[in-house]
């Protein structure tokens, strides 16, 4: 909380980078914020405090030293730099767990083969359990809900940018260019799915779907059965463009 001026309390000018600006309150998005900090105050607790989540942090450097989120702030000058990409996962491949507005964006990752949870029942879950789930799991927290992102006890989260599935998806991959598995996963539940022959999904197909196709796979969990129907040239043109993001991200990193 910026404080009256204030002799006892730390002046802290925050440089924060153009890639940040818009988690600024607005008003205030021109990246240069003048606070007065609790002598208690962690630098975290000041970026936060300005509306940046730390998922979202990746340097911090407070008069031309590196410090840590955890560290006491001090009378000067700190710069606020986002996170570099791509970014490092608790594990690869990556899995995410995503918030209940993000149900879209949690089918199209399934189409790609990544290991993704996301329920529709997971509204009535709160905050706390979705953080809790996500460090049981050691998931990242996909949502764009920036207040979730404050909470203590996320170990890794990250906020989504973008209004809609094709911006948000583009921002995932570039973000984390994880490897991609398309056409393995199920879409409705993320189980893996194993190929079947046409006898074993006999029952769950229309009899023009069972006469026009023969390879098909079904979900190892919900039972749900897949094959390349008039859709697939659609889809495989989500699949070229994902690839694309990964590549040129990986392309651009420093080595």
């Amino acid at each position: 909380m910026a404080l009256p001026d204030d002799p006892d309390h730390p002046a802290v000018t925050m440089r924060v980078h153009p890639d940040l600006r818009f988690l600024l309150p607005p008003g205030r998005r021109g990246g240069h914020l003048s606070v007065r900090a609790w002598p208690t105050d962690t630098v975290g607790h000041v970026v936060q405090d300005a509306g940046i989540p730390l998922t979202e942090v990746g340097a911090l450097t407070l008069n031309g030293e590196p410090v840590d989120p955890g560290g006491r702030v001090a009378p000067g000058t700190l710069d606020v730099d986002p996170v570099l990409r791509p970014q490092p996962t608790p594990t690869m491949p990556p899995r995410f767990l995503l918030d209940v507005h993000l149900g879209t964006l949690a089918r199209r990752l399934r189409l790609l083969g990544l290991d993704t949870t996301w329920s529709p029942d997971a509204g009535r879950a709160d905050d706390a359990e979705l953080v809790a789930r996500a460090a049981d799991e050691d998931r990242v927290l996909l949502t764009q809900d920036r207040r979730l992102l404050h909470r203590r006890a996320l170990r890794f989260g990250a906020l989504v940018r973008g209004h809609d599935v094709a911006d948000q998806l583009d921002d995932v991959l570039d973000r984390f260019t994880p490897p991609l598995l398309p056409w393995t996963r199920c879409v409705a539940c993320g189980a893996p799915l194993r190929k079947v022959r046409r006898a074993d999904v006999v029952d769950l197909l229309e009899p023009g779907t069972l006469r026009t196709y023969d390879a098909f796979s079904q979900c190892t969990s919900c039972g749900r059965a897949y094959w390349r129907g008039a859709h697939a040239s659609r889809l495989e043109e989500l699949v070229d463009h994902a690839r694309g993001v990964v590549a040129a991200r990986l392309r651009a990193a420093p080595p």
